[in-house]
């Protein structure tokens, strides 16, 4: 597939959700019922964002953007 250009707050809101769902996945997370409602809230700004009306393959660009997302994620730790 080819390298995909997502709009910055896309992959801000992509690395949102994977930094909330990692604090609801560690073990004995604190607040989880605030967590679960922005996680839910994420998933839906995400789901519905513009940007996807404009692409050919949702599936592969909503996967691509999940990879996108970890890798920034990543560096941004190191």
């Amino acid at each position: 597939m080819d390298v995909i250009d997502f709009p910055d707050d896309l992959v801000q809101t992509q690395a949102a959700w994977n930094a909330t769902y990692q604090a609801l996945a560690a073990p004995r997370p604190r607040d989880t019922t605030a967590l679960r409602r922005r996680l839910l809230h994420l998933s839906v700004r995400l789901w519905w964002h513009p940007y996807w009306e404009t692409v050919p393959s949702v599936p592969a660009a909503r996967s691509e953007l999940r990879h996108l997302a970890r890798a920034h994620g990543a560096v941004r730790a190191a």
